[in-house]
């Protein structure tokens, strides 16, 4: 068995991710187990600058606010800001302070200018996303910034008498910020404005304005370009994806938490799929939003299940989507020691490379009559590989030991 295992063992380069796949695909995400180790960023840079590189990537998308995203690229695309201003305010989470980030965005911006003062040309710079909504699962904002970015773009290109109302209209309908971003309307849901009168009136408007872009599309790609268009669409996607889940913010019935679920990770898949519209992407987040299988969570009102942004991402790109997880064996500043034998992280713990790329589906078919032990983790900001899904995955990147940033 042990010679086995190690037949399924690659080096880990994007050359070897890609030989594990039919083709180059559209999307190709690799997860994490744990989020905010400084190594695993620092693994993700290494095989985006090889994707890019030798593979012709040329877009990054991150676990992190779509709209605030928008900071960034603009950063990386024609020097917009600063490294300081843009990854404070354009990476969500907070984790515009690690250093990986900081590292990501400032080798982007690098390369962008490399080629002589002018940059690269437009077709070859790389670019930046978040794919998450402008959510947690604590809270999620206000529908302002993309409501009005909407119709701000509109209204400066179509007939005034086309738009469905004034961005006074917005404006009032929208009110204090605050009542959008209340703290306790999570666990609390009559806290929540989302199912108020004038929420009701801004789903209908959003779906109007969203109409409007989308009938008016010939026009607008010649008036504005590609570019301000698709970043349009992503503010009617963000709009409409917000006060949807506001709306659902204010649900009383036990489907509530797995609905909340289920449209945040609708939003991520939708952006996901605007991207893969652009070219080749790298996709970099937590393995519960890109599996290809159901997500599950154990939340304050019970275990609640929904479908990943990358099993819907799967699901309409076939294998022009890829899915590499990660998996750990120690986090020890964490509490997370040596795995046990019997577990997967455990033959992979055996073997002696520090890391290394797996290739799943032979993984699975040499630990078929194993039946290897799930493992249990200390901590809860970790979360092992499901040993009944290894097969799910095209390929699994294994770290040894994170550690301490």
């Amino acid at each position: 068995m042990a010679t086995d295992i190690k037949d399924t063992v690659h080096a880990v380069e994007a050359a070897a991710v890609m030989r594990l796949l039919p083709a180059r695909p559209r999307l190709l995400a690799l997860g994490e187990p744990t989020h905010g180790q400084g190594a695993l960023l620092d693994l993700r840079n290494e095989l985006f600058r090889q994707l890019v590189e030798e593979e012709g990537y040329r877009t990054i998308a991150i676990e992190s606010d779509c709209m605030m995203g928008l900071l960034v690229d603009d950063y990386v695309t024609s020097g917009t800001g600063t490294l300081d201003e843009v990854t404070e305010q354009g990476i969500s989470h907070g984790w515009g302070t690690f250093a990986a980030n900081r590292e990501l965005v400032r080798w982007m911006r690098a390369y962008n200018v490399r080629v002589d003062n002018d940059g690269r040309p437009a077709s070859e710079r790389l670019r930046f996303a978040g794919f998450d909504g402008p959510l947690e699962i604590t809270h999620a904002a206000s529908p302002r910034q993309a409501l009005t970015a909407l119709h701000g773009y509109l209204a400066a290109q179509v007939d005034a008498d086309l738009l469905p109302c004034t961005a006074d209209t917005l404006d009032r309908l929208i009110g204090p910020d605050d009542r959008w971003t209340e703290p306790a309307a999570m666990m609390d849901p009559s806290r929540s404005t989302g199912q108020s009168a004038e929420a009701g009136r801004l789903r209908l408007l959003a779906d109007d304005l969203t109409a409007l872009l989308d009938a008016q599309t010939p026009h607008l790609i010649t008036a504005t370009s590609r570019d301000d268009w698709d970043r349009a669409r992503l503010y009617g996607r963000t709009a409409t994806g917000l006060l949807r889940y506001h709306h659902w913010m204010a649900d009383t019935s036990p489907a509530r938490m797995t609905r909340l679920c289920a449209l945040r990770d609708l939003m991520m898949a939708q952006n996901l799929l605007a991207l893969a519209e652009r070219g080749p992407a790298f996709i970099h987040a937590h393995n519960s939003h890109l599996q290809r299988r159901k997500s599950t969570m154990q939340m304050w009102e019970g275990p609640v299940e929904w479908w990943s942004a990358g099993a819907l991402a799967s699901a309409r790109l076939g294998a022009e989507y890829a899915f590499v997880a990660t998996a750990l064996g120690t986090i020890r500043h964490e509490g997370v020691d040596t795995p046990p034998p019997a577990t997967v992280e455990g033959l992979l713990y055996a073997l002696p490379e520090d890391r290394c790329l797996i290739d799943a589906p032979r993984l699975a078919t040499a630990l078929a009559d194993t039946r290897p032990a799930p493992r249990v983790s200390p901590w809860f900001g970790y979360a092992p590989l499901d040993p009944a899904h290894l097969a799910d995955s095209d390929g699994i990147v294994f770290v040894k030991d994170v550690p301490q940033s």
